[in-house]
């Protein structure tokens, strides 16, 4: 079995005093996570620096009611949900097995800023939410179709999304023009900060 990465100094920094929930959330992960299927046999290397800084380092842009949609392991919902207690956090997530260890972790870690919601997301209530996050969910052009719905008017979406969002802009042009979103870009997040940066596709819905 792989080793889970040292936790990288900069994690403190990014969580502050919710650091040590944190620790237990990503210590869980490494434990269970791929006897449960929820991240791959290759991921304790890397776990820290690819899936949880990569997920916080967007905490500083939530706000309100936010949907994670494909919350899966909890990447980006859990992290998200840990280090914004502030923020009211709804987890979409159709499986059984990643919804139950999502509401294990819900309860383990005490977010009572959290709910967990068993549905795909084209089954969840429209308008709802000031914005809709999903990382390494589906290409754009697949995801603004199951995500915009759900933001309220003037709402955002927030995607977190890899080398390619740039690319994935291009190819959505169809589906953004469709679903009238405006102020459509991408952000580079933790550039000189983290070892990997994450890309955001952000937009304003209507």
């Amino acid at each position: 079995m792989s080793e889970l990465e040292q936790e990288p100094a900069i994690s403190a920094e990014l969580f502050g005093d919710r650091i040590d929930v944190a620790r237990a959330f990503t210590e869980a992960l490494a434990r269970e996570g791929e006897e449960r299927g929820l991240i791959g046999p290759l991921e304790l290397p890397r776990l820290w620096t690819r899936h949880i800084l990569n997920s916080v380092i967007a905490a500083p842009l939530f706000h309100g009611a936010v949907a994670d949609i494909g919350s899966g392991a909890g990447l980006p919902g859990i992290v998200l949900a840990i280090a914004r207690p502030d923020v009211q956090w709804t987890l979409v997530e159709p499986m059984e097995r990643r919804v139950t260890w999502l509401n294990e972790q819900v309860s383990a870690l005490g977010l009572t800023n959290t709910t967990v919601l068993r549905s795909r997301a084209e089954d969840v209530p429209a308008g709802d939410f000031d914005v809709v996050t999903a990382r390494a969910v589906s290409a754009l052009r697949t995801l603004i179709p199951i995500t915009a719905p759900l933001v309220r008017d003037g709402g955002e979406l927030t995607l977190l999304k890899g080398m390619n969002a740039a690319n994935e802009v291009e190819a959505a042009q169809k589906q953004i023009k469709k679903f009238r979103l405006s102020d459509v870009r991408v952000e580079v997040l933790g550039d000189g900060v983290l070892p990997e940066t994450t890309r955001v596709v952000r937009a304003r819905v209507r």
